[in-house]
């Protein structure tokens, strides 16, 4: 990962795969990053060969953080890969200076010294992920409960088997909460996607065994 030292807005790119092994490390140097801007950062993820879910899950809470300290984090380039894993997802637009869906370019990164232009770019983002999250959170946010109830998961585990399952499924986060949801009236699902569902479960309980090992190894030392 390289960045600038500092300033307005730092920009930073990323290479390589992201995956869970790297998530503490891509978690603390981005956190770095922010705090050494004044706005937030721009990142260029144009060098990412792979990215999980638990690398989304990072930049997803990095922007979060960056909201609550009055800045944003834009993505200023993609990798094919990124850009599959923010299609599957709907998530491009959290990440955009323009609040559009995934279909509209990315903007240039903005220079120094703002304008009300920006402000207002800023709201039209703002607006744009509110209505976008009033009609697909419920149906996701039901989806995750029934697979905590069904696999004994916690939120974020059970997020991260919504977004693994629509990544091998190639299928929209929010059409497979959908589809999740048709078994509470009886329906069954489709076997493959009933398949990638359980390997799903199955690689998320796994990770998160590894997890715990590796703190109690390390507690032991």
């Amino acid at each position: 990962m390289e960045s600038s030292p500092g300033g307005d807005r730092v920009v930073v790119a990323v290479r390589g795969e992201l995956d869970l092994d790297v998530g503490q490390l891509l978690q603390r140097a981005l956190r770095e990053a922010l705090a050494r801007s004044t706005r937030g950062l721009d990142l260029d993820l144009s060098g990412v060969a792979f990215c999980d879910c638990s690398a989304l899950n990072i930049l997803i809470g990095l922007r979060r953080r960056a909201l609550a300290d009055g800045k944003t984090v834009t993505v200023r380039a993609t990798s094919p890969v990124i850009e599959r894993l923010f299609d599957l997802t709907d998530t491009l637009s959290l990440f955009t200076a323009d609040g559009q869906e995934d279909t509209v370019p990315l903007l240039p990164a903005p220079r120094d010294g703002g304008s009300g232009a920006d402000t207002d770019s800023e709201l039209r983002v703002e607006v744009a992920q509110l209505r976008r999250a009033m009609q697909t959170r419920p149906s996701i946010d039901l989806a995750r409960g029934i697979l905590m109830a069904s696999f004994g998961l916690t939120p974020e585990q059970a997020w991260s088997v919504l977004v693994l399952a629509s990544q091998n499924t190639n299928t929209k986060l929010h059409h497979l909460a959908g589809d999740v949801l048709t078994t509470v009236r009886g329906a069954a699902l489709p076997e493959t996607l009933q398949r990638h569902l359980t390997e799903a479960v199955a690689q998320v309980k796994a990770s998160a065994t590894t997890a715990r090992d590796d703190t109690s190894g390390a507690g032991r030392h």
